[in-house]
């Protein structure tokens, strides 16, 4: 991809939503929906002479839907891996409720709204086999953040291509106050929402970062 168009694909990524069901999980008509998200365009086209092309690892920004308006629980099922047609899953390792309770970090300061768009977001594939208490350093010392587990949701969601062998992320952004870091990965061809220690790290596993947020 050689050419970039910052609006062509901000309603590509509004078409996706919607031709996945986004506007039902949020229980509006598309209209709606989609009126709801229109705002985020200014932003977007502001950095429209900054954004580069997406690759595989890194995408110039997302739409981001948050649980407020698609429930974990039914968003993660909508993703799948690219040219697979398996259903992202939950980790039957959270407890029934607990994945609720893994919120972003007051740090992030995320935007007030139940849409944003986030920028510049890398898979963090330079984090694998990294101690992911040691790659959140790293990416703060850079002025990023990590992402949130809506926002890992978003990258797969519009870039299926970004979840592949040995090259899956942690979600440092949505913690519970304990060890655990979710993390997307792979499990029998489809996307799977899990968790890892924060102080073991993994061959095949990163720690995704974005750059910055808006709405």
């Amino acid at each position: 991809m050689t050419d970039f168009n910052a609006g062509t694909e901000f309603d590509r990524q509004v078409k996706t939503l919607v031709d996945m069901g986004y506007p039902a999980l949020a229980g509006m008509t598309e209209t709606a929906f989609r009126d709801l998200v229109e705002p985020l365009r200014k932003p977007v086209l502001a950095r429209a002479a900054t954004l580069q092309p997406p690759t595989e690892g890194r995408v110039p920004f997302l739409l981001v839907v948050t649980r407020a308006l698609a429930p974990l629980e039914e968003s993660v099922p909508l993703t799948t891996l690219a040219g697979k047609s398996g259903p992202g899953v939950i980790e039957r390792f959270y407890a029934p409720g607990e994945l609720e309770r893994f919120v972003s970090l007051k740090e992030l300061a995320l935007p007030e709204r139940e849409v944003y768009v986030v920028f510049d977001i890398d898979r963090g594939e330079e984090f694998c086999n990294v101690v992911p208490l040691d790659a959140l350093a790293t990416i703060a010392e850079r002025g990023r953040t990590p992402l949130t587990i809506e926002e890992g949701i978003a990258f797969i969601t519009q870039h299926p291509r970004s979840l592949a062998k040995n090259k899956c992320f942690s979600l440092g952004g949505s913690r519970l106050g304990d060890r655990r870091v979710p993390a997307l990965w792979i499990s029998k061809h489809a996307p799977k929402l899990g968790w890892c220690w924060e102080g073991n790290p993994h061959t095949w596993l990163g720690l995704a970062s974005a750059g910055s947020r808006s709405c």
